[in-house]
């Protein structure tokens, strides 16, 4: 399973038809079982952190906890679908958390299993819906962002945000270049995740450029209340703005060979976190496309994936 395809390779389909789908109502009961887990822990925490009360908005912080609590399960499975599950890994399988865009409408992670698709979060969007779904793949709906239009356009409609290309601050621009700009007036980088970080400086940096080229200019007041909210050692790093400065800061990493690596992505994420998100005085709100589904900025996730039921 590559980082930038769904699609599982022969083995993971052959072991995924060998243990876990003569076992899916086991799974389903063994997911439910660690999402009650996971309910009884987060949801006084949370609260209404997203404006409507838990699980609303939820997702990440539920897929995580959840993955967290399969990991820690003692050596000996307690269930039907915990046997499936160590047996899945014991062989040669592997799951991993996996982030992108859900039927066309909104950001949503899970889980991949083999060739399957595991929401232990579906009902963070509409609470009327089951707490899991698990179903192949294929057929879930869920897509990997494939380029900067694409994930703008369903953060358009999903956040009711206007994103434009990172100009502001040029040296930041190749793994952070855009900006969303919301209906109050808040103003942040995008995005912080690794996922994004990796899909944009995956071939070079030509797809942070494309958006760079290609997407729309921010006003120069959101420029100027970007700015004024950053330190000065910040500014010293971006004394220009504008898309040609932009443009050769993705020029100059690639000339000078970076290698995006964990390493990287946790360097430039820290410089994301020295760029505070600030607001701008808003004449008019930004039209509304739909409903907002979810106010989180950056849907930032740590990299996780599945060691399975402990040998």
């Amino acid at each position: 399973m590559r980082e930038f395809d769904l699609d599982a390779a022969r083995l993971q389909s052959a072991l995924t038809r060998r243990f876990l789908l003569p076992a899916l109502s086991a799974l389903e009961a063994t997911f439910l079982a660690l999402r009650a887990e996971t309910d009884q822990a987060l949801a006084v925490e949370a609260g209404g952190r997203y404006g409507r009360p838990y699980p609303y908005g939820m997702c990440l912080e539920i897929t995580v906890d959840v993955l967290q609590r399969l990991n820690a399960r003692p050596a000996r499975p307690r269930s039907a679908g915990e046997r499936a599950l160590k047996a899945f890994f014991d062989n040669g399988g592997r799951g991993r958390q996996v982030w992108g865009v859900l039927r066309d409408r909104y950001f949503q992670n899970a889980i991949q299993l083999g060739s399957l698709y595991v929401d232990v979060s579906n009902d963070t969007v509409d609470v009327r819906k089951a707490k899991v779904e698990i179903l192949p793949m294929r057929d879930s709906g869920l897509v990997l962002v494939r380029d900067g239009a694409h994930f703008a356009r369903i953060g358009r409609s999903y956040w009711n945000g206007t994103f434009y290309a990172n100009t502001a601050l040029p040296t930041l621009a190749p793994a952070f270049p855009m900006i969303v700009v919301d209906q109050q007036g808040r103003i942040q980088m995008q995005t912080k995740t690794a996922y994004m970080m990796r899909l944009f400086a995956a071939d070079g940096f030509h797809l942070a450029e494309r958006w760079l080229r290609e997407g729309p200019r921010p006003p120069t007041a959101v420029v100027q209340a970007m700015r004024a909210g950053c330190r000065p050692e910040m500014l010293a790093a971006n004394p220009t703005v504008g898309v040609d400065a932009a443009l050769l800061a993705c020029a100059r990493l690639r000339a000078a060979g970076t290698v995006v690596n964990e390493a990287w992505i946790s360097s430039m994420q820290a410089l994301f976190d020295r760029v505070p998100a600030t607001r701008i005085a808003m004449s008019a709100p930004i039209a509304s496309h739909v409903d907002i589904r979810d106010k989180r900025w950056t849907n930032a996730r740590p990299t996780a994936r599945i060691e399975g039921v402990p040998a």
